[in-house]
């Protein structure tokens, strides 16, 4: 309860407890919403010291060093700009009578500043004054300061209201400054816990391409052993069949003879595919325009193609060194892998373009591919689609997803081994239902095509 003395008070002789309690209750209640420490100084300023008819209130912030107060609030004639501080006063902690509460944490009222030596004259010259520290969890967080022209006008009843004010304010400040810590806290924790699952996305991520390279070298060494030792059986069957065919006669026996040759003919296809995808076949690169070995391609497999095919080829692309013979077998794999996914209908797109790769690039690659320029052939179908089990083995040699006698399973693997040894790589994506793209990935040997007239006069 506020004791009031009845008469000897300028500033207050109006006020009666009943309405000092009414605006303190009312300031207990808005309390709880204001959102921030600068609108909760405002309100301090305007709602409350304000309605109890103080002449003036000026409210200052400390800084995080505790040494400088800084006016961010204020009633009356030192504040005609709304809730804007125009040149807004510093005051030292230590310096002043404010400075001084600061310094001290301890509430003062001067009844004549004219016989205080620490006060600092202002542009309107006041007789009395009466200043309050903010204080939270042991830190001074601002002062609320209110001057009168007369002398003696504060005593204890103004000292016990602006101790309250400034009790409240603090304790909210107090709430707010642990909210904002909070907040920063479940920040960190949501971007330590996003940086912990990228981390333990990325290491998985690593550690299954890690898999999958040991897998891929392990079995690729066991197929080029394998491949290069079965193509001199097959070598010694096709030269004896040669030697047997100006000997055999009877169209049985021709027959019979074609359809072994036949065999060994596709024998040998199964064990080029196999050294390419080891990495061990004798690759022979020249300077090439793969416009050129698109069409040229498109153009000797036409008894090969069962869809209409889309060509979108890039103007002044840059030439890629590149076993064309090998590139082109990649490219006719591809074909027919997409017709194949095609047996409701559907169109085949070939594009060709010009690409520069570097770090930052997030593509679906098969292996790694370093920063540099790269001509990118990307063959498109609209077909059933890859699903999302399957997408880590297609590049397995004898992987297949077709029936029992409808593929053997080395175009992709063919593929895959081929780009790689050409300092390639290959990229793939797919949706079920909804088709898939193949690009691969040749890096330029010059971005001037006329070098085709140069390196290949």
């Amino acid at each position: 309860m506020f004791k009031f003395a009845p008469t000897g008070f300028t500033l207050h002789k109006n006020l009666d407890e009943t309405a000092t309690l009414r605006i303190l209750n009312a300031f207990a209640v808005d309390v709880i919403a204001i959102p921030s420490v600068e609108d909760l100084f405002w309100y301090v300023a305007q709602n409350v010291v304000g309605q109890l008819n103080f002449v003036d209130c000026v409210i200052y912030q400390a800084n995080q060093d505790q040494t400088e107060l800084t006016q961010v609030a204020a009633l009356g004639e030192k504040n005609p700009f709304g809730r804007s501080i125009i040149n807004p006063l510093k005051i030292p902690f230590g310096q002043g009578i404010t400075g001084k509460v600061a310094q001290d944490r301890k509430a003062i009222i001067v009844d004549d500043l004219l016989k205080d030596q620490n006060y600092i004259p202002d542009t309107q010259p006041a007789r009395s004054e009466i200043c309050v520290p903010l204080v939270s969890r042991g830190r001074v967080v601002g002062v609320i300061d209110s001057e009168h022209p007369n002398p003696g006008v504060f005593g204890a009843p103004e000292m016990e209201v602006l101790t309250t004010v400034a009790a409240m304010a603090s304790a909210k400040i107090e709430l707010l400054e642990e909210a904002e810590r909070s907040k920063q806290r479940y920040q960190d924790l949501v971007k330590s816990h996003a940086q912990l699952s990228e981390e333990t996305t990325n290491r998985k991520a690593l550690e299954s391409k890690l898999y999958e390279a040991r897998k891929l070298e392990s079995i690729g060494r066991l197929t080029g052993r394998f491949a290069h030792d079965f193509n001199n059986f097959l070598t010694v069957i096709s030269g004896n069949l040669e030697l047997l065919e100006g000997d055999i006669s009877p169209p049985l026996s021709i027959a019979s003879l074609t359809d072994a040759q036949t065999a060994a003919a596709r024998g040998a296809k199964l064990i080029r595919d196999m050294l390419a995808f080891s990495q061990r076949t004798r690759l022979n690169p020249v300077i090439s325009d793969l416009n050129d070995l698109v069409i040229n391609t498109c153009e000797r497999s036409k008894h090969l193609l069962t869809h209409a095919v889309e060509l979108t080829l890039a103007d002044d692309l840059w030439v890629v060194n590149v076993d064309p013979k090998v590139a082109e077998n990649a490219l006719v794999n591809l074909i027919l892998n997409a017709q194949d996914s095609m047996s409701e209908g559907g169109r085949l797109e070939i594009t060709t373009e010009n690409i520069t790769h570097d770090w930052s690039d997030k593509q679906a690659l098969a292996t790694g591919l370093d920063p540099g320029n790269y001509v990118r052939l990307s063959v498109k179908d609209q077909g059933e689609g890859i699903p999302e089990d399957c997408l880590a083995q297609i590049f397995d040699p004898f992987f297949t997803t077709k029936g029992v006698g409808a593929g053997s399973g080395l175009g992709l693997s063919m593929v895959f081994g081929f780009m790689q040894q050409s300092g390639g790589a290959v990229e793939v994506e797919s949706k079920v239902a909804q088709g898939s793209i193949f690009r691969l990935y040749f890096p330029a040997a010059s971005s001037n095509k006329n070098d085709l007239l140069t390196l290949n006069p």
